[in-house]
C-alpha cells in the first residue's frame, strides 16, 4: 500500500482475497472510525465513496441550514402539527 500527497488524504491499494482491502490507519483516523466501526459505502459516477454516519448527519445538518430560517425548531413544529391533528381525531 503507497500513500500519496496531495492536499487530501489519498491511498493506493490491491484488492485481496473475498474483494477486502485495508484502510490505511491515518485514513481511518482522519475517518473517526476504528475496528467494528460502522461505515456507508456508495458507487456514485464509477467512485466507490466510504463516509461515517456522523459525516452524512453533519452533511445533512449543514443542508438544512441553508434551507429552515434560523430560530426555527422542525421538532417543536412538527409536535405542534401532532398535536392539532390529536385534537381532530
Amino acid at each position: 500500500m503507497e500513500l500519496m500527497e496531495a492536499t487530501e488524504l489519498r491511498a493506493r491499494t490491491r484488492l485481496g482475497e473475498k474483494g477486502r482491502f485495508v484502510i490505511p490507519t491515518v485514513m481511518r483516523e482522519a475517518l473517526g472510525v476504528d475496528a467494528g466501526g460502522v461505515l456507508d459505502l456508495r458507487v456514485v459516477d464509477g467512485e466507490l465513496r466510504i463516509s461515517t454516519m456522523q459525516s452524512r448527519i453533519r452533511r445533512v445538518q449543514e443542508r438544512a441550514r441553508q434551507i429552515i430560517p434560523p430560530g426555527v425548531s422542525l421538532s417543536e413544529e412538527l409536535s405542534a402539527e401532532r398535536r392539532e391533528a390529536a385534537k381532530h381525531e
